[in-house]
Formats: C-alpha cells, sequence, structure tokens
C-alpha cells in the first residue's frame, strides 16, 4: 500500500508531457475501462500482470539496476544504489541516471521525493535471491529465541545485553560492520571458511548436498556448526535447505571491491559499411520474393485444402506437399501458413485449414497491400514461425496451436531495437553477430534452441527483408515503431506491383517476372504446371495441363484467347498447335457410369424400352440403336423389365447367358464321430462311420489285404523311446497335446503341414465335449488358431484340449 501511495503521489507530481510518456509504455494499465485518477492508475500499475507484461520488454542494464535495487530491499538512496553498482565516473552515472529515467517511464521505480527510491512490489518480488543475496540478518532471526541470540553474541565475544530486542540490534550492529565479520571468519577453521566463501561467491563453490527427506541437519556440512554458533548462517526452522546466510555477511566476504553487475554500454560487433542503397536493394528483393511465395502458398491451399493431424497443426507430408506445389521452400511455407493465420487468412475448418473469406479479397489486392499484412502478423506472432524441430530434435507441426511464447515476441522486438541502435551507415559484418545485441536489448526473450543465439528470428527477419546486409531496412524502421501508415508507403516503394503479362515462349513456358496478379496466376495455374517461384516464375505448357483445362469445362477457343490477352507478345506456333491437337483428341472416348447394359438385335424394342414410362425409375440411357445403360443393378433391371411382360435374359461376366436353375435344398453332410464314441453315443455315431467304411471298401478285400501282411508289433512312440519325430510339428504338437496317442499327433501335425481340414474331438472350457470340424490350420503354441466349421468363423483352440483326432469324410 505504501509504494501504492508514494507512486500516486509521483505521478501526480509529472508534468503532461511525461506522464502521457508513462501511459505509453504501459498502455496494458491504461486499457478500457480508462482509469479515472491517478490513484486508479498507480493500482493498474502495480498489479502483478501489469508488471510481469514489462518485465520481459526490460533491456539488460534496466534489469541489473533492478535487481540491484531488490538486493538493497528497503527503500534506497541513490548514493547507496550507484555505490552498489560501481557507478563511480561520470560516463557511468549518467548511464545510470538514463536507466532509472527509463524505469519511471515503466512506472516500475521512482523517486518518493524524500531521496529514496521506491520500487514497485511486484517487481521486487520477481528474485527470490537478488544478486544471490538472502535476506537480512533480522529477518532471518526473526524466529530466534532470547537464549540462541545470548549464545551467539557469546561466541563472538561480545557481551549480551538483558533483553531480548537489544540482543538483535548487537548482533545486527555487529554483522553490519565488514571489518569486523572479516576478522571472525578469519579466526574460522579452514572448511568453515571455504563453506562461507563458497556460498558468498567470494570463492570456489561448495558442492550441493542432497537431501532425500526432511531437513539438512545442523553438521550436514562441514565447518557448518562453528559458522552457525557465531550467526554467520542461520538455520531456517519453517523450510528445507541448507542453512542460509545473512545479506550481511555475504557482502562482507565478497570485500569493498565487489559491485552489482552493470552493462550499460551494448556489447561491440564487427561492423562494415553499407549504404541505405544498398539496404534497400537487398530488403526489396527478399520482400518480392516472399511476397510471391506466400501468393502460391495461399493459392495452393485454396487449390487443397491442407489436412490437419489427429493431434492438431499440419504434419511434415502436407508441408511438403504444399512445398512442392507451390515451389517454396519450407520455411517460406512454415512463414507463410503461421503469419495468415494470425492475419485471419486461415481458419480451421474440421480436419482442414483452409482459406477464409478474408483471403479473396486479400488475393485481389496488389503485392505490396498483401506483404504489410503477413509482415504486420509476424511481427507480434506469440511464437517462432520458421522453427522446424524442438529440443529432441523431433519433426514440429506448422499450425500446432501451441501456448502463447510472449519470448519469441521479445526476441522480434529485441532484434529490431537492436538494429535499429546500429551506427547510420554501418551493419553488421556477419548477421549471426546480432545475437549478442538482441539479449543484450531483450536478455528475457527466447533464443534459438540450437546454433547461434537468436539465428532462427534473424533469419526470418532476412526472409521478409525486415534485416538486410547486416542493417535495419525501411520496412523494418516503420515496423518497429508500429506504424501502419508509414509501412504500407515503404511496401509500395520497395514491392513491385503484380505483373500482369507473361512472355509466353516457343520452349512452351511462360516467365513472368516479379508477382503474378491473381488473375494471371490463376489463368497460367489451370493450363500450365508450375515449375519455378519467387523474384521470377516459370509455368509449363504440355498435353497434360492442356487437357486439365479442357477438364475443366474450358474450349479451346477460348483457352487461346485467354492466354493471348495475357502474352506479351504474339502467342507461339508450338503452343496453338498443342492446344489445337490436344483439343482434337479429347472427348473422342467417352465413359459413362452403369450399373447394367442392355443390348438387342431390335432398335425399335430398345427405343420403346427408353421411352417407357414405368422404367424410368431404372435411369435408362440409349447410347446406340441397340445399347441401353441402366443405372439400377442387374437383377433389379431384370425383375423390372419382366413385370411389365417382356422376355429379358441376363448374361455373365463373359457375355454368355446365364443359367437360372433353382437347386434344391439339403442339409451339409453329417460330420464323422471320433474314435471311441460308440459307448458314449449309443453306438449311433459310430455304427454311422462303419456304414461308409462299408461303402466306401469291400470288407473281403480288406481282410485278404490284413491277412497278407506281415505280423509286426506297432513302433513305440518317441517319447516312448521308438524312433525320432519326423518332423519337428510332430514334436511341438506332443509337448502340448498331452492326451493324444502318437497317431493322432501325427495325424494333426500332417493336416498343419499339409493345410488339410481335420475333425477334432473338443473339450471346451466350460466341460462340454463337442466335436469340430478345422481348416487353415496355424499353429501358435500352446494354441491351435483354425476356421471352425461348426461355429462358421475364426477360432482359437487349445492344444492340450483336443482329446482325439480323425480325417475329414470324403
Amino acid at each position: 500500500m505504501k509504494s501504492r501511495s508514494t507512486l500516486a503521489t509521483w505521478l501526480g507530481s509529472l508534468d503532461g508531457r511525461r506522464l502521457a510518456r508513462v501511459l505509453g509504455m504501459r498502455r496494458d494499465a491504461t486499457a478500457s475501462p480508462e482509469p479515472r485518477s491517478v490513484g486508479e492508475l498507480a493500482d493498474r500499475l502495480q498489479r502483478p500482470g501489469s508488471v510481469a507484461l514489462a518485465l520481459p520488454q526490460l533491456a539488460l542494464p534496466h534489469l541489473q539496476v533492478a535487481e540491484a535495487l531488490a538486493a538493497l530491499r528497503a527503500s534506497a538512496s541513490h548514493d547507496a544504489l550507484a555505490e552498489l553498482l560501481g557507478a563511480a565516473d561520470d560516463d557511468t552515472t549518467r548511464e545510470l541516471e538514463a536507466v532509472l529515467e527509463a524505469l519511471a517511464d515503466q512506472a516500475l521505480v521512482w523517486p518518493d521525493g524524500g531521496g529514496k527510491l521506491r520500487m514497485a512490489g511486484p517487481l521486487r518480488q520477481a528474485w527470490d535471491a537478488p544478486l544471490g543475496l538472502d535476506a537480512q540478518l533480522e529477518v532471518l532471526l526473526a524466529g530466534a529465541t532470547s537464549d540462541e541470540l545470548r549464545a551467539m553474541l557469546a561466541a563472538l565475544g561480545v557481551k549480551p545485553p538483558s533483553s531480548k530486542s537489544q540482543r538483535l540490534a548487537a548482533l545486527v550492529e555487529h554483522h553490519s560492520d565488514p571489518e569486523r565479520v572479516l576478522s571472525v571468519v578469519a579466526k574460522a577453521p579452514a572448511a568453515t571458511r571455504k563453506l562461507l566463501e563458497g556460498r558468498a561467491g567470494a570463492g570456489p563453490a561448495t558442492p550441493a548436498r542432497f537431501v532425500m527427506f526432511g531437513s539438512p541437519g545442523p553438521d550436514s556440512e562441514p565447518g557448518a556448526r562453528w559458522a552457525l554458533d557465531r550467526g554467520l548462517l542461520i538455520q531456517d526452522r519453517h523450510r528445507y535447505g541448507p542453512a542460509r546466510m545473512p545479506a550481511e555477511v555475504a557482502l562482507a566476504l565478497r570485500g569493498p571491491g565487489w559491485h552489482a553487475p552493470f552493462q550499460p554500454v551494448p556489447p561491440s560487433v564487427g561492423l562494415a559499411p553499407v549504404t541505405p542503397r544498398e539496404v534497400d536493394h537487398e530488403a526489396s528483393a527478399a520482400a518480392s520474393a516472399f511476397a510471391a511465395g506466400a501468393a502460391s502458398v495461399l493459392s495452393a491451399c485454396s487449390a487443397a485444402a491442407p489436412a490437419r493431424l489427429k493431434s492438431g497443426g499440419i504434419g511434415a507430408r502436407e508441408l511438403a506437399r504444399i512445398s512442392k506445389a507451390a515451389q517454396a521452400d519450407d520455411a517460406v511455407v512454415r512463414l507463410t501458413l503461421e503469419t495468415a493465420y494470425a492475419a485471419g487468412l486461415l481458419a480451421r475448418d474440421g480436419d482442414y485449414v483452409a482459406p477464409a473469406e478474408a483471403y479473396d479479397a486479400w488475393a485481389e489486392q496488389e503485392p505490396p497491400e498483401q506483404f504489410a499484412v503477413l509482415l504486420q502478423a509476424w511481427r507480434d506472432l506469440p511464437l517462432t514461425p520458421t522453427q522446424a524441430r524442438d529440443e529432441d530434435n523431433k519433426a514440429l507441426p506448422a499450425l500446432a496451436g501451441a501456448p502463447p511464447c510472449n519470448g519469441c515476441v521479445q526476441a522480434r522486438h529485441g532484434l529490431l531495437a537492436a538494429a535499429a541502435r546500429l551506427p547510420a551507415g554501418q551493419g553488421v559484418r556477419v548477421a549471426s553477430d546480432l545475437g549478442p545485441l538482441i539479449a543484450w536489448h531483450r536478455p528475457l526473450a527466447d533464443s534459438s534452441p540450437d546454433g547461434p543465439p537468436f539465428a532462427t528470428v534473424i533469419r526470418e527477419a532476412e526472409l521478409l527483408g525486415v534485416f538486410a546486409r547486416g542493417a535495419l531496412s525501411a520496412i523494418g524502421l516503420h515496423l518497429r515503431t508500429g506504424d501502419a501508415e508509414g509501412l504500407g508507403v515503404e511496401c509500395r516503394r520497395l514491392l513491385p506491383s503484380a505483373t500482369t503479362t507473361a512472355r509466353i515462349g516457343a520452349d512452351l513456358t511462360a516467365v513472368v517476372t516479379g508477382t503474378p496478379s491473381a488473375r494471371l496466376a490463376s489463368l497460367l495455374d489451370s493450363v500450365a504446371d508450375r515449375e519455378t517461384s519467387g523474384t521470377a516464375s516459370v509455368w509449363r505448357f504440355s498435353a497434360g495441363s492442356i487437357r486439365r483445362a479442357l477438364d475443366a469445362g474450358r474450349v479451346p477457343e477460348d483457352i487461346t484467347a485467354d492466354l493471348a490477352a495475357v502474352a506479351a507478345g504474339p502467342l507461339p506456333q508450338p503452343l496453338s498447335y498443342l492446344i489445337a491437337d490436344t483439343a482434337r483428341g479429347h472427348g473422342r472416348v467417352r465413359i459413362a457410369p452403369a450399373a447394367c447394359v442392355l443390348h438387342g438385335n431390335e432398335p425399335a424394342l430398345l427405343a420403346e424400352l427408353a421411352a417407357h414410362r414405368r422404367l424410368a425409375k431404372l435411369g435408362l440411357r440409349q447410347l446406340a440403336p441397340t445399347v441401353l445403360i441402366s443405372h439400377s443393378p442387374l437383377d433389379t433391371t431384370l425383375a423390372a423389365l419382366r413385370a411389365e411382360g417382356y422376355a429379358p435374359i441376363a448374361e455373365t461376366d463373359d457375355g454368355t447367358v446365364r443359367i437360372e436353375r433353382s437347386q434344391p435344398r439339403r442339409a451339409a453332410a453329417a460330420v464323422p464321430a471320433p474314435r471311441g464314441s460308440r459307448a458314449r453315443s449309443g453306438g449311433r455315431i459310430a455304427a454311422t462311420g462303419t456304414a461308409k467304411v462299408s461303402a466306401a471298401l469291400d470288407p473281403s478285400t480288406l481282410a485278404t489285404r490284413l491277412l497278407a501282411a506281415p505280423a509286426a508289433t506297432p513302433e513305440p512312440a518317441p517319447f516312448d523311446g521308438g524312433a525320432p519325430f519326423a518332423t519337428d510339428t510332430e514334436e511341438i504338437v506332443a509337448g502340448w497335446a498331452k492326451r493324444l496317442p502318437y497317431s493322432d499327433i501325427r495325424q494333426l501335425a500332417h493336416a498343419i503341414d499339409t493345410g488339410q481340414a481335420i475333425t477334432v474331438e473338443y473339450i471346451a472350457t466350460s466341460g462340454n465335449r463337442t466335436v469340430r470340424t478345422l481348416s487353415r490350420l496355424d499353429l501358435d503354441p500352446p494354441y491351435l488358431e483354425a476356421w471352425c466349421h461348426l461355429r462358421d468363423a475364426e477360432r482359437v483352440f487349445t492344444l492340450s484340449r483336443i482329446h482325439g483326432v480323425m480325417s475329414v469324410a470324403p
């Protein structure tokens, strides 16, 4: 409240011109509704959000002065601030006065009329430990007991007073004298001196100690106990972390020669002479090339709207397509999409990003006006549009809708400020040398994730012609001040008007210098293929491009007339021949959609069908005297004709007559039962299987064959000590189907290897016993994937649940 009252008093003492300057610097505090009094204005200027907006706009010396003032804690005098910053000579003093004047224009630091400097409360809270200094001793000892204060004074050799307040005052008085603090530290053990010097920033830093739970104990750091006993370090009972060093002790250990950093002069960079004409020439070329490329990119988006990724934004594939169609670099494509979207020329349309209604009016404008719209959108764009990869080198989509980045905006404003302050007639030798200057003007701006500082934003400025030949162009000067009218004048001076004519050569190319007008670009895009874009655009005519125009409904006479109207001279004879030859062959073969075709030998009958009112729903159309096409399927057309008393016949795909014969319905063949099912099913299924065997093979023949065979016992299975498995499939099946005999294992493995169908007896998880015929077997131990004819679907069977196997009956 006190800082607000002093701010209101200071604002009330300003003249109108100075107050207007403050209001111009802090426009956010004067937004609607307008403040009604100086007191209300002071309240708005002290809001944390308002201060947070002003903070990134400060240059390095402004932040250094503000941090030094925050380190002084209470309201400090001008002399104390100058002493802390080491502003002793006249030049440094003048620079400090200029910085304080600039901070006052921002209503961040102001004099209170009593010789003290006041600071906005939210700005003071921007640093937890300004200049690396902790709170003062009196603040850190606020919760100490009287006995603890007495013990500290006794350890320092100071006689303790009687009351707690007197003891605290005596301890503060002792630590406020740097010589007395240094004399005490000189008597400390070596480990304590090393710890104190590292914590104060006057010596090698002590490595941080990791504490997993709780706060570190008083002896967690070597030498800490000696310093804690004398108040050189204070253990905070209310927060975790190591012991805290009072600001008085840290300043004493840093020594009388230490001063807070203060760099009022920007870093020096290599400069080279450059004339305004050279800057204008390069800026004009860059701006013209970008304007032409942007028009091509947005024209490509108008012809085919780019699709959005499910995660949002336009992905690499769509960006590559647009880049190829517009013949533009990826940086130009990304920069155009982002600026056009910010300017309202593009908008989301479901899963696509399509041109908005404002695009049509923009496309009809001249290139200078088009360029000015995109340039103003770039100035305050809350992102870096040409950044194609993130910190992990992953591709970034365009128009991803990332959260606003104020640091990106400040990087752009810092570039404009740094380039504007270069000496007249001078430019940086290398564009990347501007990076340190941007960092000085905007220390809180976002730099490039990799490479030289601010390389990406510098490259964008070069692409737009804002930064040319190492200096700020006339376009950049008006862009920095936000002068839209002056920017438009410079754009019209540096960018030529749209070109309305093309030079069409005998090599079937059309060359347009500068930016083609919307009408010329649309015409050439419809009848030719664009090959290059930039300061000069080239289109090439071909039979395919002319055919594309004819397919769009153009007639050859109109194509010739339109091209002749925009040509700088007469149309070359090869182009006229190309148009005529392509038109002569265009449409000689026609393709009509049809669901089926009707044909016959009687033209009168076909004409009757085409004119029949009740058959109009079929969509019949006569192609020839004996040929009709129907938009209805064959069976529908056939039924409709028969319903009207005609007797058509249907044909197959190869032109033969389709025989319509009804097949009698029969039940499917019975599934053969597995072995041993006679006892379970009362012999019914087993008897059926026996009858089939009997019908297939004469018993007498079988008996003769069995008697003629030599008497021999079956060989034991491999797992019983017999011969090894014949195939790997047998071994795998045997390992999982434990209940199957070896003969069934061989039969199942053979079916799997040869792709034959098989019948199995399967025990379901419910315990029910089923018989299933399986085909399309696929072994995936411990499972068997197959087509189940019982369920008429794909099923997965467990090998251990198969209890019987037999071949499928023929």
